[in-house]
């Protein structure tokens, strides 16, 4: 046989989505405006500004350090970096500083990102890099929660406690669950987002709605999401059913903090989770597991954060267990291709 009748097997994947990598990336823009537009609502310039910094630094950095440091084309608009600054907004307090703002920008993309080869090939959520690097360096300016004061509010309006944070403090006092629960905001309030707390997290519709759209345009699985809150539903449910006075309820867990940004829009990330709906599934298990055992155990108050980056770090090994059969063994499930796998 001769060379030029061999035939050439590329690597994996051989089939393709009409969805590119930059239009995939824009549709998830697209889902976080919901957010975006309820901080604005709850924060007004500040909401706005904090975004817009944090997209400008990232891109800038991803610019800056592409093409004069690694010297290789330009990938400024595929929209990464723009979901990058996006997302590390949404992690951050709205009254935090524009040189704090810049320091997590630098390491979310320079770091958790560009080190490790680029697009496709950090291990690491990159946003998470640089929130959990803010947090550990500067946490104060990382935990003063802005007070929601309408769309004419300012940048320096008064302060509060996240619902978790008065969780922790009342707890560390020796207050029961239910005389904490009597000071805390309504579910309805932490549903619809008039409580303090991060850019994007407050508003659990609006992230709905953002999964909604991500789900109707096949960007996503259901598997993650629902994985990940299931999992927090249940495991702070356990602990509520043995002691309903020292751990709050499950609803109040799924609704508060970051529960819902991190399962929608950072758990989610295609170069960071696992490729089959097995291994999702695990993947989210894992996630609510840690959350739930930080925020009871922990020293801080939230947990997600952390624990997206833990389950990150078995990304490789939860592949490796609950990978796909391979084509031609005759189960059904080597036909059955998730959408995250087309566009890989």
């Amino acid at each position: 046989m001769s060379q030029s009748t061999l035939l050439t097997v590329s690597p994996s994947p051989h089939v393709h989505t009409q969805l590119t990598v930059k239009q995939i990336m824009w549709r998830v823009v697209i889902a976080m405006v919901p957010a975006l537009l309820i901080s604005l609502y709850n924060f007004g310039i500040s909401a706005l500004l904090i975004t817009m910094m944090a997209i400008l630094f990232c891109a800038l950095t991803e610019y800056l350090i592409v093409k004069y440091l690694l010297h290789q084309e330009v990938t400024l608009f595929d929209g990464s970096a723009v979901i990058t600054g996006a997302l590390l907004a949404f992690n951050v307090p709205t009254n935090l500083p524009i040189y704090i703002l810049l320091v997590g920008s630098v390491v979310a993309v320079g770091i958790g990102k560009l080190s490790f080869g680029g697009l496709g090939n950090n291990p690491f959520n990159p946003a998470l890099v640089g929130r959990v690097f803010l947090l550990i360096s500067f946490p104060v300016e990382m935990t003063s929660w802005p007070v929601p004061g309408g769309l004419l509010s300012g940048i320096d309006a008064v302060t509060g406690a996240t619902p978790l944070g008065l969780l922790k403090d009342g707890l560390r006092s020796g207050l029961a669950v239910p005389e904490i629960m009597s000071e805390a905001p309504g579910y309805l309030s932490m549903f619809i987002g008039t409580q303090a707390g991060s850019l994007g997290e407050m508003s659990s519709l609006a992230l709905l709605i953002g999964l909604i759209f991500m789900l109707q345009q096949k960007v996503i699985t259901w598997h993650v999401p629902v994985a990940v809150i299931a999992s927090v539903f249940a495991f702070s449910g356990l602990f509520w059913l043995i002691d309903p006075t020292q751990y709050a309820d499950p609803i109040f867990h799924v609704l508060s903090g970051g529960v819902m940004l991190g399962a929608i829009f950072m758990a989610t990330d295609y170069v960071t989770s696992p490729v089959s709906h097995r291994g999702m599934l695990i993947f989210g298990l894992g996630i609510g597991f840690f959350t739930v055992l930080i925020r009871l155990f922990g020293g801080y108050p939230e947990g997600i954060s952390f624990a997206i980056l833990i389950m990150n770090a078995f990304v490789p090994l939860i592949n490796k267990y609950a990978k796909q059969h391979r084509y031609g063994t005759g189960r059904k499930a080597a036909f059955e291709v998730s959408e995250k796998e087309l566009v890989h």
